[in-house]
């Protein structure tokens, strides 16, 4: 036994959540169903799950539920990314403004 930490490989679903997050340009939100949608795989919740486990290697900041809101703990941080970014966000209710911010996933290069 060599006492070997290595973690368990990251499943190829987490993968490709991780990878289109890293693609939200700056001031850009998805929700976790909009990444279900484009991906063609899994679900909100799943996306969620993802997030939860392996997401904080990404702007996780930029993946929001349906209604444009983070997780209560996550809010604090999140509005700081946002400021920063420029991204439209209504500081009295806690969420982004889906209508203005939401990324459907085109490349940015038009």
């Amino acid at each position: 036994m060599t006492g070997s930490t290595s973690r368990p490989p990251v499943p190829p679903f987490v993968q490709r959540v991780l990878a289109l997050v890293r693609r939200i340009p700056p001031a850009k939100v998805m929700t976790y169903g909009d990444i279900a949608e484009l991906l063609e795989q899994g679900t909100a919740r799943q996306v969620g799950a993802a997030m939860s486990g392996y997401g904080s290697t990404v702007p996780w900041w930029r993946v929001v539920n349906a209604s444009g809101r983070l997780p209560e703990h996550l809010r604090g941080e999140a509005a700081a990314q946002y400021l920063a970014e420029g991204t439209p966000f209504d500081l009295a209710g806690e969420r982004v403004r889906l209508a203005r911010c939401r990324w459907d996933g085109a490349d940015e290069a038009q």
